[in-house]
Order: C-alpha cells, then sequence, then structure tokens
C-alpha cells in the first residue's frame, strides 16, 4: 500500500452478493462515527426492495446511508450519473469526516467512484440499433454468444443475463474492431481523497449456500408480490435484474414456479462467481474470510490509515 496522499480515506467494502458487506459496513460507520454510500445499482430504485436486499428498516436507522432507493425504475439513471452524484456527496461528507464508507457489489459503480470512468470511442449509432433488433428477434443469448468470442475477457466479469450491459459492449467491440475489455482500466482518475477497498470471500460452497438461503427468505418475504406489481414495466433497464425477470418468465406462463426459483438461485450464483471476478482484479484488495472478527478488520484498516 502506498503512503497516504490525503487525510480523507474512502473505505470500500466489496464482496459477491449475500456475503455480509451490509452488516460490515455498518459497523465500520459505526466505529468511525461516519456515513454509508451505497454502491449496489439496483438498491437505487424505490420500488425494488425485497428482491435488491434493500438493508432493513433497523439497518438504515442505526447509520446514515445515500443512495437507498433515492430514484424510480421509471428514471433513467446511468453509472456516469451514479459517478457524478457519488462525489458530490463524498466531498460534503468529507466536510465533517475524513473517514467514509462505501458498500455494494456493483463492480462497475465501484470502480466509477474510487478510479473514474474509462473514456470510449463514438461508434455508429446504427450498431447499437441491429444488436436491440438482434434482441428481440433471438433473444438475449445471441448477445451473449457474439460477445464470448469478440470479448472473452469481459464476458467472464459481465453479467451476462443484462442485455443493457452486453449491447454497450458489443457496440465497441463492432464499431472499434477491438475488445471491449482493451477500453478498460486505461488512467486513473485524480481523487482528492485516498481508497482503501476490503474484500469479504468464502468458500464458493459456502457462498452458494448463503445465496440460496437468501432467495428462499425472499420468496417468503413477498419478493412474487413484488416482482407482481413492477412486471408491467418489466422491459425497463432496471428490470432486467436476477430475480424480477425470472418471476416475469412464471407470469408469462412459461416456468413453473419451483423453476423460477431455481433460476433465481442459479442466476445469482453466476453473478456471484462474476462478481469475484471483477474484484478480485484489483491486486491493492485486502480479502478477508466473511467470518473474520470485525475488530480484526477495525485493526487493519487503522494501521493501513496510519501509513
Amino acid at each position: 500500500m502506498n503512503t497516504r496522499a490525503s487525510n480523507k480515506t474512502l473505505i470500500s467494502v466489496v464482496g459477491p452478493t449475500a456475503i455480509g458487506k451490509t452488516a460490515l459496513g455498518i459497523a465500520l460507520a459505526k466505529n468511525y462515527g461516519t456515513d454509508i454510500v451505497s454502491c449496489d445499482s439496483r438498491q437505487f430504485f424505490k420500488e425494488m426492495s425485497i428482491g435488491t436486499a434493500v438493508p432493513t428498516k433497523e439497518e438504515l436507522a442505526a447509520v446514515k446511508h445515500h443512495f437507498i432507493q433515492h430514484i424510480s425504475v421509471d428514471n433513467a439513471y446511468s453509472v456516469g450519473d451514479f459517478e457524478r452524484d457519488a462525489i458530490t456527496k463524498l466531498n460534503e461528507l468529507f466536510e465533517v469526516n475524513h473517514i467514509v464508507v462505501m458498500v455494494g457489489g456493483s463492480g462497475l459503480y465501484v470502480d466509477a467512484v474510487t478510479k473514474g470512468l474509462d473514456d470510449f470511442p463514438d461508434v455508429n449509432p446504427e450498431i447499437r440499433a441491429q444488436l436491440k433488433k438482434d434482441h428481440e428477434h433471438e433473444g438475449i443469448g445471441s448477445l451473449q454468444k457474439r460477445l464470448q468470442v469478440l470479448d472473452p475477457e469481459y464476458f467472464n466479469s459481465v453479467d451476462i443475463n443484462n442485455p443493457h450491459r452486453l449491447i454497450r459492449a458489443l457496440e465497441i467491440c463492432i464499431g472499434t474492431k477491438r475488445s471491449y475489455s482493451s477500453f478498460l482500466r486505461k488512467k486513473k482518475t485524480d481523487r482528492n481523497f485516498d481508497v482503501i477497498t476490503i474484500g469479504l470471500t468464502a468458500e464458493r460452497s459456502i457462498i452458494y449456500d448463503r445465496i440460496h438461503r437468501r432467495v428462499d427468505l425472499m420468496m417468503e418475504a413477498g419478493l412474487m408480490e413484488e416482482a407482481k406489481a413492477l412486471y408491467p414495466k418489466r422491459e425497463l433497464n432496471a428490470l432486467q435484474t436476477v430475480g424480477y425477470k425470472e418471476l416475469f418468465t412464471y407470469f408469462d406462463e412459461e416456468w413453473t414456479l419451483d423453476l423460477a426459483v431455481s433460476e433465481i438461485k442459479k442466476n445469482t450464483r453466476r453473478f456471484a462467481k462474476r462478481q469475484l471476478t471483477w474484484f478480485k482484479r484489483n491486486e491493492d484488495t485486502i480479502w478477508f474470510e466473511y467470518q473474520t472478527p470485525v475488530s480484526e478488520i477495525i485493526s487493519t484498516l487503522n494501521d493501513v490509515i496510519k501509513t
């Protein structure tokens, strides 16, 4: 770890879904007397609570959270919008505390705050239009297969069930004759704060077991009713999300409910695997087993902050 360049420190908590990031983030924020900036791109939306594992009322009351259910699924909200809003909020928070905690498993959004967004060349808009038509007529599988051929590196880290992400990557691949991943991480935006990234992990079997239990709890908590209310808006980008789109297929009477729940678990497992692939690229991340005592994590953080 390099010598600290600033008296402002953002502690970024990352890791796969269901690993315990929320609880750790709250414990850290309490310890440092600070706020939490949420970096989960699906927890931004007011209408999506159960399926996105939004922190409970008790958890939200324990520590001040920002960017939790602050917009509607009807509103377009890009990673660029989040980068702008998050940096503005961080500047405000650093005025009153030299440490802020950020929690979330959306790798692209984490990188947007900690490193800045990558620059991409403009491409012919007709390419995107054609890719959208291909998606409508041939399904998401056609997009997945093309990306796997054109950019296997990005294919292994992106959410392959999100057509918006697939189309964005493919239009760059096709329009530039280069892989989308070749444009990533070319330069890092200078921030006026330091970043310490800590990750939570576990054996894959443990992660998968926690995912299965979480999905069961979501169903018991009313995920099907939440998805039913959103079904009329199922084409919105915000709803191209694991947990909702599988239930939409059940509502379309294409799957049984048991199959839909099984697919939620399977797709969440795949998502967790891709999250780890994304976060493991950052060699500066300090990794902890998910059951590591918070006191041990805080001790490590204090040592790094002092250096």
